[in-house]
């Protein structure tokens, strides 16, 4: 029997529910970040993301159409689908999915099939984008999908760029609070290692890091951790709200070039935070749907 070669994937981007994309703009851009333009994706959803240096970036996630959504959804769309059951289930704002990297989404469905792991269909989709000078651009994507029946608020998927969208990412990728990359994503579950070959197929890694409060899987961009109740509390104040399992999004955790810097930046603004282990933690607010760590 011949062994698959394993190939870590990189975090490509984070899906975060909003309840407006102007207000997570709004939002985004007093913690001190750059926002890219509106764009709007052919099933009835937009967002306006947020990219960092290190390739990877957030997605805030808006409804441009409802009843775009609701078609796509009923004609099969996993991620549609997911999208609205998680606002029926936890509300218009909050942390849905991970997105990661990969050159071949076809490849990750057979091989989230054959864990029992798929998420539904592969979904390809084009979507135009207006350039700075004025021209048009036409963007491709394919997106295969992974998850686990027990945990209906959060999914992951593989992420393909078949046709890239040119963009100025590098005017992008500078923001004022110093951020320079995406450290570390942060999940709860009552028993992480309920979830760990989720993370193991998603990340294509076999190596998990055993924590005495859940897991972590260190992937070439960022890590992805999943605490239990007491680690929740305990690294990041962030009391239980429920005792409904699976994976649920709790936490973002950003790298900056200066700790003082964004301090200052935060402080300025009048932005809430508390100060801990030499990182800066932001609580959820209307177009931040989850907590918010900087740190050196």
């Amino acid at each position: 029997m011949t062994v698959r070669s394993r190939t870590p994937r990189p975090i490509d981007h984070l899906v975060l529910p909003v309840s407006e994309l102007g207000i997570a703009r709004e939002r985004l851009t007093a913690l001190g970040f750059t926002v890219a333009r509106d764009a709007r994706h052919p099933f009835g959803t937009e967002n306006c993301c947020v990219f960092l240096a290190d390739g990877s970036y957030l997605e805030p996630l808006g409804i441009a159409n409802r009843e775009e959504c609701e078609d796509a959804a009923r004609a099969g769309n996993a991620f549609i689908a997911r999208d609205q059951a998680f606002r029926f289930r936890r509300g218009l704002e909050g942390f849905s999915a991970i997105a990661m990297a990969t050159n071949d989404a076809q490849d990750d469905d057979r091989r989230y099939s054959t864990a029992g792991l798929s998420g539904g269909d592969v979904l390809e989709f084009s979507r135009d984008m207006l350039l700075p000078d004025g021209t048009a651009a036409t963007g491709s994507f394919r997106l295969a999908f992974a998850a686990d029946l027990r945990s209906p608020d959060f999914f992951f998927f593989a992420s393909q760029r078949v046709r890239p969208l040119p963009s100025d990412r590098a005017a992008l990728e500078a923001h004022e609070n110093g951020v320079v990359a995406l450290a570390e994503v942060v999940l709860s579950e009552q028993n992480p290692t309920d979830f760990q070959y989720l993370v193991q197929e998603a990340a294509d890694e076999r190596e998990v890091e055993a924590l005495s409060f859940g897991m972590s899987v260190d992937t070439p961009r960022g890590r992805i951790t999943v605490l239990n109740d007491a680690g929740l509390q305990g690294f990041y104040g962030i009391a239980p709200e429920t005792t409904d399992r699976g994976l649920k999004g709790r936490a973002i955790v950003f790298k900056v070039s200066s700790l003082s810097a964004c301090r200052q930046l935060l402080t300025g603004r009048g932005i809430g935070y508390r100060e801990q282990d030499e990182r800066l933690f932001v609580p959820p607010a209307p177009g931040q749907g989850v907590l918010f760590v900087f740190g050196e």
